[in-house]
């Protein structure tokens, strides 16, 4: 009982995180400017640790300020669900579910969190489409698209989710046989599995914040058409792969990838949760997208 005593203070910290003022979050909580801050103080001395530091651009949060920010939008967003939920009290959505994903998000991100959703709405159908083409929501009669990539302009509605990083990898067993690349000219030696959209000029940045985009023109074998069986391909020990983080995260935790040319990685992609619905989202779609940026973020920790 003692922590959720701790509640208003968490929900007003996120609002100062996100506005990056303790002046705007005053205005958008309806409180004064003074009362903002003795919620922050209230949640620091609790914590024993400073979370947000005032200078002339606003706010800056610590480091353990950024770790209770990231759990506390989650919780933020799980209690203007409720507020959604009481509003629309009595109404039980039902019917089918359409949603369409990569195969990077599918297993430990929207497999768990569409699980969640039919736990708490049992009368929708979800209707999956897994694909690494992108697809459009009138014309292919869906819900609900989870994008991967830089978004046209269109009429419908993007939630950011997060962004995934590429990464390289093979298996134990192929640098066991083959050796480990050390730098991007190394993989000219190497058997490298490629995907439709790498092609054969592959782009490439060093893992570091500014680092510009460098290309390396390397011919692949297999050429595949998603990441998924990109993936297989390399489980089989049969070369090097760039795969996204959370793809690749479960099989480098039980040591079947290994993580090489680590100064290196490909692109960064934004994540995009797209719908149609201009007004209100219905509470089965709002909660959704909370369940997939939970299931998100808890993979993205573990990379």
């Amino acid at each position: 009982m003692i922590k959720a005593k701790l509640l208003p203070s968490l929900m007003v910290f996120c609002e100062v995180a996100q506005k990056g003022s303790f002046t705007e979050a005053a205005k958008s909580l309806g409180i004064s400017k003074s009362a903002v801050s003795q919620q922050i103080t209230k949640l620091e001395q609790s914590v024993g640790h400073q979370l947000i530091t005032r200078n002339t651009r606003g706010v800056s949060l610590s480091a353990i300020g950024q770790k209770i920010l990231a759990r506390s939008v989650l919780l933020k967003e799980q209690v203007d669900l409720i507020y959604e939920e009481l509003a629309v009290a009595g109404e039980n959505p039902s019917g089918r579910f359409s949603v369409t994903l990569p195969h990077s998000m599918e297993k430990n991100i929207v497999i768990p969190a569409i699980s969640q959703l039919c736990k708490e709405f049992p009368d929708i159908l979800p209707v999956l489409d897994i694909t690494d083409k992108p697809k459009d929501l009138i014309q292919d009669k869906l819900d609900v698209a989870i994008f991967i990539g830089d978004l046209k302009d269109s009429n419908y509605r993007a939630l950011p989710i997060g962004s995934i990083k590429e990464e390289f990898y093979a298996t134990p067993g192929y640098l066991k046989e083959h050796g480990e690349p050390m730098c991007m000219d190394d993989l000219f030696e190497h058997r490298w599995i490629g995907t439709g959209w790498q092609g054969n000029r592959l782009s490439y940045y060093e893992d570091r914040v500014g680092a510009e985009r460098q290309e390396i023109d390397i011919r692949p074998s297999p050429q595949l058409n998603t990441s998924s069986c990109a993936l297989n391909f390399a489980l089989q020990d049969m070369g090097v792969v760039l795969l996204p983080n959370v793809l690749a995260e479960e099989w480098v935790q039980e040591g079947s990838l290994v993580h090489v040319l680590t100064p290196f990685r490909g692109p960064l992609w934004p994540i995009y949760f797209v719908h149609s619905f201009q007004n209100e989202k219905p509470v089965h779609v709002a909660r959704f997208y909370q369940l997939v940026k939970q299931h998100f973020n808890e993979v993205l920790e573990g990379c």
